[in-house]
């Protein structure tokens, strides 16, 4: 079993996280944005297929 080295691991993160392409603020600015726009896209789909199931359902049991 190998020995546990702190120091060696710390060193080991210190060379994987140098070889990380950390994205532009420009493209984290874009990503969030595509990601909410998406969101609220989805959020309205969902509203509008619900209230459309709920107009079938009282059609057809007459509640409401």
């Amino acid at each position: 079993m190998a020995k546990l080295d702190p120091a060696q691991y710390v060193r080991d993160v210190r060379t994987e996280v140098a070889k990380v392409t950390w994205p532009t603020r420009k493209e984290t600015l874009i990503t969030t944005g595509l990601v909410l726009a998406m969101s609220a896209l989805a959020a309205v789909f969902f509203l509008v297929v619900d209230q459309l199931i709920a107009l079938g359902m009282r059609g057809v049991f007459g509640l409401g």
